[in-house]
């Protein structure tokens, strides 16, 4: 189980990588739109963590607006480890820095991420689908390139648990 600080992506952005949702579910992968009773939204994560106080998360990142209106621009389809496929936007000078400022506020306030989403290993992505079949994996990946670019605007951010029902927005 994890939680998250996730940002939102604008409304058009969103609708686009949901139908990329749909078009793999229809491929049978499972996408971010069936775990968790179809609650995930596509979006931006900047911290993880096995678990994270909503209530204390707000306060520590009161000092920023994390739903920071940045313009993203996914340019490209990845996978880590575990066959998780994501799609990536440009690694701007503004996207980098607003994620290491919210890192940095988490971990001043003892709130420890998960190690991949430290400054400088953080790698911005937007999880499409959290382990894709062997045999679907090629397909999978021309079907995110095939949506791309995807240019999408910041507009609401949460700390995010649903394996808890955890969800609070945050300025």
């Amino acid at each position: 189980m994890v939680a998250s600080v996730e940002m939102y992506l604008d409304e058009r952005a969103s609708r686009r990588i949901r139908v990329l949702w749909d078009q793999l579910e229809e491929m049978g992968v499972q996408s971010l739109r069936t775990p968790h009773d179809g609650r995930h939204r596509p979006h931006v994560t900047l911290a993880v963590a096995r678990q994270l106080d909503p209530e204390a998360v707000a306060e520590t990142l009161a000092t920023i607006r994390v739903a920071e209106p940045l313009r993203i621009n996914f340019q490209y389809a990845g996978v880590f480890v575990g066959r998780v496929v994501f799609l990536g936007p440009a690694p701007t000078p503004e996207l980098v820095e607003h994620q290491a400022r919210v890192w940095r506020l988490l971990d001043g306030a003892g709130m420890e991420s998960l190690p991949l989403y430290t400054p400088g290993e953080w790698i911005p992505h937007s999880t499409v689908s959290m382990r894709v079949p062997r045999p679907l994996l090629t397909e999978t990946l021309r079907r995110c390139l095939e949506s791309l670019p995807i240019e999408a605007t910041v507009t609401r951010a949460a700390v995010a648990d649903y394996a808890r029902d955890i969800y609070r927005e945050i300025p």
